[in-house]
């Protein structure tokens, strides 16, 4: 359900005010919780930018992202980490589809380190590691994950399981070990930590708060997290995300093109 400003809780409406970029309240279009271990899903415009806040430090966010306009074209991982020389994404990354176009861009990020290759918990992933809690005994406390999540958001809009790519993992990071084996890195959260993701094209975006994949905690306890969105605008001249690097100002014309 969205709601006005005036209605959140005490501690979502003290994340929602912005840190570094500020935006008045007539700008904003809703605010949202997802829960821990929901899943959403809508359409964004080109020029508004979501807000996602982890309001208890224990957030973790599976995204998808889709043209909205022709839903073959979507966020592709290695293009994105190709272009721009990295392996997580943070401020001033854009994310990329195969058609070399910048479907949405991260202008601002208090977290500094989102996952790109580790996919999405599965119910398998979920029971070997918490057990098992169904909708039959335990309602709307049952243990959900990642891809069942995206799977019924994305079966909404008359896509499915084969659709679910690589994906973005928000507030989550995870470097690897000395053997080179990937770890999750438990000290990189912290209650209030945001992320700005702008549309520069018009998206069907797609989450699920469902735990990590690496995960260690011990127990099922997914984090809940605020949605903020408002009328942003797209990235200019000077924008963080265009000055980059060069691919990122070639993928930010190729997308204008779309538009003209």
């Amino acid at each position: 359900m969205q709601t006005s400003f005036a209605t959140l809780p005490p501690l979502a409406r003290a994340a929602v005010p912005a840190h570094s970029t500020p935006f008045s309240e007539d700008l904003v279009l809703w605010h949202e919780q997802l829960g821990g271990g929901s899943h959403w899903s809508g359409v964004l415009r080109r020029g508004n930018t979501l807000r996602l806040v982890d309001v208890e430090g224990r957030a973790n966010v599976a995204a998808l992202f889709f043209n909205l306009e022709e839903r073959t074209e979507r966020y592709n991982m290695p293009d994105t980490l190709k272009a721009q020389h990295t392996a997580f994404l943070t401020r001033g990354h854009a994310l990329y589809s195969d058609m070399g176009r910048v479907l949405c861009s991260i202008p601002e990020d208090s977290c500094g380190w989102h996952d790109t290759v580790c996919g999405v918990s599965t119910a398998d992933c979920v029971r070997e590691r918490y057990g098992e809690a169904r909708y039959q005994e335990h309602r709307n406390a049952m243990y959900r994950n990642g891809q069942d999540g995206l799977e019924v958001e994305l079966n909404k809009w008359g896509l499915g399981r084969r659709d679910i790519g690589a994906n973005v993992n928000f507030f989550s990071k995870v470097r690897t070990d000395a053997s080179g084996a990937l770890r999750f890195d438990t000290s990189n959260r912290a209650p209030g930590q945001f992320v700005d993701v702008r549309c520069e094209m018009n998206l069907l975006v797609v989450l699920a708060s469902a735990p990590h994949p690496l995960d260690p905690a011990p127990r099922y306890q997914p984090g809940t997290v605020q949605m903020t969105v408002w009328r942003s605008g797209t990235a200019g001249a000077d924008d963080v995300c265009r000055l980059h690097c060069p691919e990122n100002d070639r993928g930010f014309i190729n997308t204008e093109r779309w538009f003209l």
